[in-house]
């Protein structure tokens, strides 16, 4: 699966200074690490982002996201948010913060 060079371009640059900070292709697309566990990453033109099982449940209610399926496995904490959610640099940022903050509640691998 391909994916958007120029929303991971974005990210990137949401991401400037994050410690920790590594990439990976994964999931289909580019994923980027903090501290070695996912917080966002970039399948085709939208986000997979990570934000823990209850903020998932919370998320995939009052926003566009919806809960993340690979195959036939509905993951849980784990959200697919489309393109025209992360269309502005301010609703990217949020989501990207979102993973962020989940990724650093867990131990550094």
């Amino acid at each position: 699966m391909a994916y958007d060079l120029e929303l991971a371009d974005e990210i990137r640059h949401a991401l400037a200074g994050e410690d920790g900070l590594s990439e990976r292709r994964m999931f289909g697309g580019l994923s980027f690490l903090v501290g070695g566990n996912l917080a966002v990453a970039v399948r085709g033109d939208g986000l997979l982002v990570r934000v823990g099982a209850d903020d998932a449940e919370k998320l995939a209610r009052t926003t566009a996201a919806q809960r993340a399926v690979m195959g036939a496995r509905v993951m849980a904490g784990w959200l697919d948010v489309p393109a025209d959610a992360v269309a502005t640099e301010a609703e990217l940022g949020t989501w990207v913060r979102r993973g962020v903050s989940w990724a650093r509640t867990l131990p550094a691998k």
